[in-house]
């Protein structure tokens, strides 16, 4: 049970629930031990012929007496241990989504949606399970265990007592063994889980690429495979369950034999009473349940603790990019936007070959620099470096002078308007989907941003306008839609720096000209880093870098490199004669 350890605090700060309702839970329980006693009195009674109407009314009376507070304490503690165990439940999946905002980007890298997913619905439905029953079957078969056997001691046979109890170590044996299977089985089947769940997410995602190369019946196959893996290791879990539960149910059987062989005799023998004997077999009943429980606290627990071993894996994970206390300077909290880029080497972690290499540019605060370049060439890399979404391996990037690092993270990324080639949008709103980056932000800003971005006039289009809701990451919108409310989103922040990582791509000429007009004017306050594969959109830049194998092959305005007639007087050439056959077409 070492995996909980990490839930000590909230434990602590709701020890007071978990007592108060196990003081209920015990409440109940000394409540059971009333009854044998009470239809042991009335079968001796009427054994002896001495029960009266008065008598009968009494005892119907406590009967009832008891069940009615039993009703009321059952409430208490299910409102008190389950309801903390809800509040568990609430903390844990909180504290897991505050926890994924936290990792770094190269950690989803590695960890797909769909096991992520899992992690935040079953696994912690698992801990709260072990937090609220786990719990109270933990302390209901303990304190009704204990205090059964304590009254079958004191107050009818020591030796009736002892017999019945035999089976017992064997249970013990049982629980041990059963325990350790039960966990490995159970972590193996929310492993089996996570991958289910992450080709259900990724088949949804993907679903308009899955028909558009009508692979329906492929991916079928693929699921009802991971599909029957889960039930493999279901049934797996479910054999040793089937296999355990029985054998404790036998075990509680074997001690009612052993007391109807042995009772019987002692009753013959007049050494107990019919009613006591009674009274016993009501008592042994009532170990039936702690004795079953005892398999369903193995199961619920072990669940619990190989859940909370998976939770504990991505809680342990520290975000790679963090603010260092040694190296930020909280009174940084403003950016002219002078960028430098200092002999700036990368290579992308757990990989040797070096994406970007020895890499020198300054960018003067108001200026922009053009990157063009092949696929792969390094280009995108060097503007995640920027936002630190990577941290350089050698080298430096300083703003203002300073070294990237120095700046609180917030106060970088907060002053740089970055639209990436992805252009995600959320499942909501236009409006909000520009206003993102922004905690308060009004209509006119909004509007204002849009229009900087040339998709004012087709949201106006809209029936809805700017309270259109968006499909799954903007699926209803064109992909030169998206572009644009993206650059809105971008634009609407008023940053220092702004990126466009190829964010004209999916726009025509036309608008690709009307974009870039306003952008111009929007531009002079501000330093810009444009990548695009499109010569079109980068000859005004005041600088053009051309990134081949992530090495610097050339440098300088758009005239300059056109009379070098090297990488880019070829690329531009190209594109050239591509518009030529585009138009007689």
């Amino acid at each position: 049970m070492k995996h909980f350890l990490t839930l000590k605090d909230f434990f602590i700060k709701h020890k007071w629930r978990y007592i108060i309702g196990i003081v209920w839970l015990i409440a109940v329980d000394v409540l059971q031990l009333i009854l044998p006693k009470i239809l042991g009195a009335f079968t001796d009674d009427l054994k002896n012929q001495s029960i009266t109407t008065k008598s009968m009314i009494l005892y119907g009376l406590s009967i009832i007496a008891v069940a009615f507070f039993m009703f009321l304490f059952r409430y208490l503690w299910r409102m008190y241990v389950m309801g903390t165990a809800r509040f568990l439940e609430y903390k844990l999946r909180s504290d897991l989504f505050a926890h994924f905002q936290k990792l770094s980007t190269n950690y989803y890298n590695h960890h797909k949606v769909g096991d992520l997913m899992a992690h935040a619905t079953n696994d912690i439905n698992a801990v709260r399970m072990a937090a609220g029953p786990g719990i109270v079957m933990i302390f209901d078969t303990l304190v009704l265990l204990s205090a059964t056997i304590f009254m079958m001691v004191q107050t009818i046979s020591v030796k009736l007592t002892i017999i019945a109890l035999l089976p017992l170590p064997f249970m013990a044996l049982l629980t041990s063994h059963f325990g350790k299977l039960i966990h490995q089985r159970f972590r193996k089947a929310q492993e089996s889980f996570s991958h289910l769940t992450e080709n259900v997410q990724e088949n949804i995602s993907g679903i308009r690429v899955i028909k558009a190369f009508v692979q329906e019946q492929e991916e079928i196959k693929k699921f009802t495979h991971a599909n029957q893996d889960y039930v493999d290791k279901n049934m797996e879990l479910v054999r040793i369950q089937a296999i355990f539960n029985p054998l404790v149910q036998f075990i509680s059987g074997l001690s009612f034999l052993i007391v109807l062989a042995y009772g019987g005799i002692l009753v013959i023998n007049r050494q107990i009473t019919l009613g006591d004997f009674v009274a016993f077999n009501s008592y042994l009943g009532l170990l039936t349940w702690p004795i079953m429980a005892i398999g369903w606290v193995i199961n619920i627990l072990q669940r619990g603790s190989a859940s909370m071993s998976r939770l504990n894996e991505i809680f342990a994970t520290e975000p790679e990019i963090v603010d260092h206390p040694q190296l930020v300077d909280p009174d940084l909290t403003t950016i002219q936007g002078e960028i430098e880029f200092n002999h700036l080497s990368f290579t992308y972690p757990g990989t040797t070959k070096e994406v970007l290499s020895d890499i020198n540019i300054r960018i003067p605060q108001g200026k922009t620099l053009a990157i063009v370049g092949k696929t792969g060439s390094g280009k995108t890399t060097l503007v995640n470096l920027l936002v630190r979404l990577y941290d350089v391996s050698t080298g430096m990037i300083k703003i203002d002078g300073r070294d990237i690092k120095t700046y609180p993270l917030e106060v970088l990324r907060q002053h740089i308007g970055y639209v990436p080639q992805d252009n995600f949008l959320f499942s909501t709103t236009i409006r909000e989907n520009i206003g993102f980056g922004l905690n308060h932000y009004t209509q006119e800003q909004v509007e204002k941003a849009a229009d900087d971005a040339q998709v004012l006039d087709n949201i106006k289009d809209f029936p809805a306008q700017f309270d259109t809701l968006l499909g799954e990451r903007g699926v209803t919108l064109s992909g030169g839609q998206k572009q644009r409310v993206s650059i809105a989103r971008a634009l609407i922040k008023n940053p220092s720096i702004l990126v466009l990582d190829d964010s004209l791509s999916a726009v025509d000429t036309k608008t690709e000209e009307a974009i870039l007009k306003r952008l111009h004017e929007l531009m002079k306050n501000r330093t810009s880093i444009i990548i695009a594969h499109r010569i079109s959109t980068l000859k005004e830049a005041d600088e053009i870098i051309v990134l081949d194998e992530g090495k610097i092959v050339e440098r300088g305005t758009h005239g300059h490199l056109m009379e070098l007639q090297g990488h880019y007087y070829d690329l531009y050439q190209k594109q050239l004669l591509e518009e030529m056959i585009a138009n007689q077409i």
